[in-house]
């Protein structure tokens, strides 16, 4: 586990300050592991009760009555253990739980919380995970009004010190449909005015709340800008506890190094490498595991596997399809996309965990993500039918000779390939396209043994810079579009360079040339101590 004690403190301070937030971050990142840490970590001042709306069948939330009985029953189980639970709290608890001849108002079970909090000993602070289960629905929304109204009058009547929603979208922009006969509008309790349905408003709320709502139009929700994700220095701790207990002889500077550059820090992917490695790696040898050639290993178990993770990336891209066109264009044309809060394929992939802001522009969220992603586009049926995708997968082009890859035999044969199929295409295809048909060519002859990525410094339209990792080799080919002799030689040099950070002395250089005399084919270029296999095509 990483120490999440510096997190802890910061979201502590909010709770001290009587902040309501949201923790709306992507898929296994974190969330739930968070709040049971924090949990514990506010047991010494707090009183908390942590829910989990996923146990709340969706029936429960399709009317007040049902919800209102369902969240006290809920709150029952959370309540059992505790000793300074008012009795006639815990008796309107159970009143509201069992209650089925009634309807059961919410009004009620905020009121059973303010008496509550009112003769409490320590603040009450209300934690919501899966909170997004119930976004969709009016009785949810119902809901968060009464909270806000409760907020607003919190100096008369005592409420919650804080109040916590967790999930993946963000509930102050939930997308609802109220009526069948209505679009989908973007709104949320805790950021607009809303009044009464008669007068023309979205959202009707109990009389109890309407004053607030009307005179508190602003957002009651703090920002959470707390970093969930791990830092280089965050997983070399978790490593060196690890090696105190296994003495694996690892350099865990190095192994964590190789962790932030594959993952960017996401939390589900450091922690499923780690478990990977250690239990699968070189299982009877954990020094071998704990090692470059190990960690390579591990991503591509990691990347062959299926898991909720993948399966829900991939969704996504199906359910949204700007999201889809984003992605692609991010990934094979370079192109340099700004980032833009009103942009809905930027919002997405940002909700998701697709992509990060970096330097005002949008990229890809990490490594292992981007090769995935590859994966899907490249590996379509669509694509596996294709004459380029076939001849990549001919045996008798002796790509691998005796286990290691024949990186020059592999542009030589996409030169003869990529001209007999495409030499007649115009210079936007060959911008838009071209280097999408290499990664195309090279897929079936590393896949299930090596693995590729783009390094993201490189990625842009005019140059990528293509790493393999192939049983313990790596190979450096820049693929870049030739513009002009002067660009070429820029293009050698920062290859050379390229070469120097990964202590190599052969690289690879494939340029999607327009010139119309130029000489298509492969040739080698000597620069002081260094081997560059130049392709044009």
């Amino acid at each position: 586990m990483v120490d999440l004690t510096s997190r802890l403190k910061e979201i502590k301070a909010m709770v001290d300050r009587g902040d309501y937030f949201i923790i709306n971050r992507a898929r296994q990142y974190g969330k739930t592991t968070t709040l049971q840490a924090l949990e514990t970590y506010l047991q010494d001042s707090d009183t908390v009760i942590r829910l989990d709306f996923q146990r709340i069948e969706s029936v429960e939330f399709e009317s007040g009555n049902a919800f209102v009985r369902a969240f006290a029953r809920e709150i029952r189980k959370r309540i059992r253990r505790m000793t300074d639970v008012p009795e006639t709290v815990r008796a309107q608890i159970d009143f509201l739980a069992d209650g089925t001849d009634r309807q059961a108002r919410m009004a009620e079970l905020l009121e059973c919380f303010s008496e509550w909090c009112e003769h409490a000993k320590r603040p009450l602070v209300l934690i919501i995970d899966e909170v997004d289960t119930a976004s969709n629905n009016q009785v949810f929304l119902d809901f968060l009004s009464q909270l806000r109204a409760a907020y607003l009058d919190r100096d008369i009547t005592p409420t919650f010190q804080s109040v916590i929603l967790a999930g993946v979208y963000d509930v102050r922009s939930i997308r609802r449909k109220i009526r069948p006969d209505e679009e989908h509008k973007t709104n949320s309790p805790w950021n607009i005015r809303v009044g009464n349905e008669e007068n023309g408003s979205l959202l009707p709320f109990d009389d109890c709340a309407r004053d607030y709502m009307e005179l508190a139009p602003y957002n009651i929700a703090v920002d959470f800008l707390v970093d969930m994700s791990f830092s280089q220095k965050d997983i070399t701790g978790m490593l060196d506890e690890y090696e105190s207990d296994y003495h694996t002889g690892m350099n865990t500077d190095e192994m964590s190094q190789l962790l932030f550059d594959y993952t960017s820090g996401y939390p589900y992917l450091v922690s499923r490498l780690c478990k990977l490695l250690d239990e699968q790696i070189f299982k009877t040898d954990k020094t071998a595991a704990w090692t470059k050639d190990g960690f390579l290993e591990a991503v591509k178990l990691l990347l062959n596997e299926q898991n909720p993770l993948f399966d829900s990336l991939i969704d996504k891209l199906t359910d949204y399809p700007e999201l889809s066109v984003m992605i692609s264009r991010l990934l094979f044309q370079g192109q340099s996309i700004a980032y833009n809060p009103d942009d809905p394929a930027i919002r997405t992939g940002q909700m998701f965990g697709f992509v990060r802001i970096e330097g005002s522009h949008a990229v890809i969220a990490n490594r292992i993500f981007e090769t995935r992603l590859y994966n899907y586009f490249l590996l379509k049926f669509k694509e596996q039918n294709s004459d380029i995708y076939a001849e990549g997968t001919n045996p008798g082009n002796h790509f691998v000779i005796d286990g290691h890859l024949n990186v020059r035999r592999i542009l030589e044969k996409f030169v003869e390939t990529f001209n007999d199929l495409y030499g007649d295409q115009d210079e936007t295809f060959l911008e838009d396209a071209g280097r999408r048909y290499f990664l195309l060519f090279l897929k079936p002859i590393i896949n299930g043994v090596g693995n590729s990525y783009v390094e993201a410094q490189t990625r842009n339209r005019e140059r990528m810079d293509l790493v393999i990792d192939y049983r313990g080799e790596q190979f450096i080919i820049e693929m870049k579009i030739w513009r002009g002799n002067a660009y070429n030689e820029r293009g050698e040099e920062q290859l050379t360079a390229y070469l120097n950070y990964f202590h190599l002395n052969k690289g690879y250089m494939l340029s999607f040339n327009f010139n119309r005399k130029k000489e298509i084919g492969v040739r080698d270029i000597v620069l002081g101590d260094k081997l560059l296999v130049e392709a044009v095509v």
